[in-house]
């Protein structure tokens, strides 16, 4: 087992089924008339929604909110960096990610201290818990993610494609069980340029993570025991070929290598993919008639399981942080407990994201059922079978560091400019000297 940090989304969502919730508690939000507070916020179709609530909160406590940056969590990641580097943190609250935090060392404070433990208590604990960086609570978590599949039932349903399917592999056309299976549906339905069989986050963290799910799910990971990188051996070269084999059938679109969820969200939701693996929170929108042409032929199915029989099931949680140099603490954390707080986390749910205090768990399943929401409701029995098997990637302030030296070297073999093992001993050697300069190798 890897030494570093890995918390299962089944951990974290236990209290969510296991336990009774406790009676939701009675937080005073405050008064900050005069108060405007500046905020970095993660922007894009999944995230914003929660945002009209941001004029309740205004009215509630008399402050203002003044969003400075709304950007895709990658490149407000790039943009934090450089407000540390240059000494201008003149912001209070900004979107922070369980995978992120660890490397941001004293930029947020320890909530823990500035919010009563009844408030804390309400939360999924094992979720809270992975919120932590070295004991200290520098996030509130507001949703938490596992990838899955959805797929156009449109695609899947028509007689002649599961004839020519069924003519070609022996077998009938149902979504893919294994990532052999996902790779050779995928190959068999493009038809470019109006349908693609699906795409994939192919930069940042996006393309890291990926890989490093078909790695799990071959039955590696990417470092062994003594910190060494293993993810260049055969489950590793495995993993990167199937995304090489995908590129190279045109079975994704070319633009797939600069894609962000973003995109794919929108590929998926104009009808362009036949197949998508990935994040709850996108369900509502693609069911969205106004903004979706696949609204009512979209179906749900567990993730792939790769040569090793695992499933790989990539997880995290999105959250809020408040930033030491805030002059404003108390009015930020007024704002980030009432950006999770029930309201919020029902909003979310709403929309497919999972969410992460107990009693909103139970209640908006309830909430699907009682309103014949069959589509939600069958999205989270899905997304439910899953959760024995998530992973967070490792949670130590040099993973993002190790992620920005693996995916050029991914993309360089899915471009064909090296094949996968000779990009994949080039990131291994770029991490191990990372790992070696923060002390982790000796």
């Amino acid at each position: 087992m890897s030494p570093w940090k890995s918390t299962t989304l089944a951990l974290a969502l236990a209290g969510a089924t296991m336990l009774a919730s406790p009676a939701l508690a009675d937080f005073d939000y405050g008064k900050f008339d005069g108060v405007t507070l500046k905020v970095k916020l993660i922007g894009g179709t999944q995230y914003e929604k929660l945002y009209t609530r941001i004029p309740e909160w205004e009215k509630l406590t008399g402050a203002k909110v003044e969003i400075v940056s709304s950007k895709n969590h990658f490149d407000l990641d790039r943009e934090i960096k450089q407000d540390i580097a240059g000494g201008t943190v003149n912001w209070c609250v900004g979107s922070n990610h369980t995978s992120f935090a660890p490397q941001y060392g004293d930029l947020y404070i320890d909530l823990k201290e500035k919010i009563p433990a009844e408030e804390l208590a309400l939360y999924v604990p094992g979720t809270l818990k992975s919120a932590e960086v070295d004991g200290r609570l520098v996030q509130l978590p507001r949703v938490t993610d596992v990838s899955n599949l959805y797929y156009n039932k449109r695609v899947y349903g028509d007689p002649a494609v599961q004839a020519r399917y069924k003519e070609k592999f022996g077998k009938d056309l149902v979504p893919p069980a294994t990532f052999d299976e996902f790779k050779e549906q995928a190959i068999f339905l493009a038809s470019p340029p109006n349908l693609y069989g699906t795409a994939f986050a192919g930069k940042d963290e996006g393309m890291t993570g990926r890989f490093m799910e078909l790695v799990r799910a071959n039955g590696g990971d990417m470092f062994d025991d003594q910190w060494n990188p293993t993810f260049n051996g055969p489950e590793g070269v495995a993993a990167l070929q199937w995304f090489v084999d995908l590129y190279n059938a045109k079975a994704v679109p070319a633009g797939t290598v600069n894609y962000t969820w973003d995109d794919i969200g929108q590929a998926f939701a104009a009808g362009t993919l036949a197949l998508d693996l990935d994040w709850p929170g996108f369900a509502a929108f693609y069911n969205d008639k106004d903004k979706s042409k696949v609204a009512g032929d979209v179906g749900f199915a567990v993730a792939p399981t790769g040569a090793g029989g695992k499933r790989g099931a990539w997880s995290g949680s999105h959250s809020f942080s408040v930033t030491e140099s805030c002059p404003d603490k108390d009015a930020a954390v007024s704002f980030v407990v009432f950006m999770t707080n029930y309201d919020s986390e029902m909003l979310e749910a709403e929309a497919g994201n999972l969410p992460t205090r107990t009693k909103v768990f139970e209640d908006v399943v309830a909430k699907f059922k009682s309103d014949s929401n069959t589509y939600m409701a069958d999205m989270f029995e899905t997304w439910e079978k899953s959760l024995a098997d998530a992973r967070t990637p490792p949670l130590v302030p040099q993973w993002i560091e190790v992620s920005n030296v693996i995916w050029p070297q991914l993309q360089a073999a899915i471009v064909g400019e090296k094949t996968p093992k000779e990009a994949l001993d080039q990131a291994a050697d770029e991490a191990r000297t990372i790992l070696e300069d923060a002390g982790m190798i000796q």
